[in-house]
């Protein structure tokens, strides 16, 4: 039952699953999984960056959202999201996403995602070149080059 957790994935993200989130099939609905990986990637970023700062102003929005479903989620799961960044390009990033839940020592993997991130200059109202100490802060904890 165990699925290994590929080593590219440090970051974590616990969440608590709220009554609201289960539907009428008792599992969590699809479209909580947003909301989800919304609260794995702002953790992301103020656990790498600490980014503590006024988001209307300079930030980032979603271009583009993917979920691949393999396990429904259930109201009492010991829930977790895995957050890695895979890509970044001039103007946007690549965000990929496991949702697990414990079972005793196991990892099980329930679904996987991945988000395109535009860096977004809200005063001016359009995109911006991802900006350097962001870069640097993604590079040093995801020790990789991207």
């Amino acid at each position: 039952m165990k699925n290994s957790i590929p080593e590219k994935f440090k970051h974590s993200t616990r969440l608590e699953i709220r009554f609201v989130d289960v539907d009428a099939f008792g599992h969590v609905n699809n479209a909580h999984y947003l909301t989800y990986f919304e609260q794995a990637r702002v953790k992301y970023f103020d656990d790498i960056m600490g980014w503590k700062y006024d988001w209307n102003r300079q930030g980032i929005i979603l271009a583009r959202a993917e979920i691949n479903y393999k396990e429904p989620v259930l109201f009492r799961d010991d829930l977790y999201v895995m957050t890695h960044c895979s890509r970044i390009g001039t103007k946007s990033f690549d965000l990929d996403y496991l949702v697990i839940k414990k079972i005793n020592e196991d990892d099980v993997i329930l679904a996987e995602g991945k988000t395109v991130m535009v860096a977004y200059d809200y005063d001016a109202g359009e995109s911006i070149a991802v900006p350097e100490k962001w870069i640097g802060a993604i590079k040093k904890f995801e020790e990789i080059d991207l």
